[in-house]
């Protein structure tokens, strides 16, 4: 592994997706700058990244909160550090019908999972647009492509990043700046129980949960390649032709019975 004296920046770098991207990060040589809401999770991370001989910085901040983006991309100017990388991972969701779900929760989840990912995509372009490179990674979803009942505020904020994500990168494409969407399907971290998930139908064979190793290796490879977007694992490809071909009244219902209660008929 040869040193590249280059940062990726990486959201939601504790667990799950983002926690395995940092991995393939560092074993690449990258230097990392780790976010994340908890101090002891992130130090705990940092110390097992470190030992692929990269440098690591923990930054702890609330990605719920605009100005918490903000103040992220100042202390990484205030350290001169430029970020070649920037992944944005942090995403969070919300189980239930929408007439039941909490509000102040669901724009939480919009703050995180679209207004953060606005913030900190718009000043990394911006600081590596004269510098001619840079690579973005954001995380979209199989859910992107279809609306989603049971939870349809995720399903909402992951068709934007999809949608934006490709419009950005049209936009870039003579700036030597590139930039992929990552669309995985369910995937086994803690995802689910964070969203008040857990007696979802999609969760009842939990060996149709993708592994976030090969989901990450996914996204790593077709974010160095420079792709536009990847589906994560054969089935749910072959789910996202299905959803291509028939009316989105039909997706939604079969969404919907695929993410239902187990107890609702």
């Amino acid at each position: 592994m040869q040193r590249k004296n280059q940062y990726a920046l990486i959201t939601g770098a504790t667990s799950g997706i983002g926690y395995e991207l940092a991995k393939l990060f560092a074993k690449d040589g990258y230097d990392l700058v780790i976010v994340a809401r908890n101090h002891e999770d992130l130090n705990k991370r940092a110390e097992e990244f470190k030992k692929y001989g990269v440098n690591v910085i923990c930054i702890s901040k609330n990605l719920f909160l605009q100005d918490e983006a903000y103040s992220l991309y100042s202390e990484l100017k205030l350290n001169g550090i430029s970020p070649e990388i920037i992944v944005n991972d942090a995403g969070q969701g919300v189980y239930g019908k929408f007439q039941d779900t909490d509000i102040h929760r669901e724009v939480d989840i919009i703050n995180l999972n679209i207004i953060s990912v606005i913030i900190l995509t718009k000043l990394f372009i911006k600081d590596r647009l004269p510098k001619g490179s840079g690579k973005i990674l954001n995380l979209a979803s199989i859910a992107s492509k279809a609306p989603g009942p049971w939870h349809s505020v995720y399903h909402g904020t992951k068709a934007f990043v999809l949608s934006w994500s490709e419009a950005i990168r049209e936009e870039l494409k003579d700036t030597g700046i590139t930039v992929t969407a990552l669309l995985p399907g369910p995937t086994d971290t803690d995802f689910f129980n964070k969203a008040d998930m857990n007696d979802s139908k999609i969760l009842e064979d939990k060996d149709n949960l993708a592994s976030p190793e090969e989901v990450a290796m996914d996204g790593f490879n077709a974010l160095m390649n420079g792709d536009d977007k990847v589906i994560s694992g054969m089935k749910n490809k072959l789910n996202a032709a299905m959803i291509n071909i028939t009316t989105d009244s039909m997706a939604a219902h079969r969404m919907g019975e695929m993410q239902k209660p187990v107890t609702e008929k």
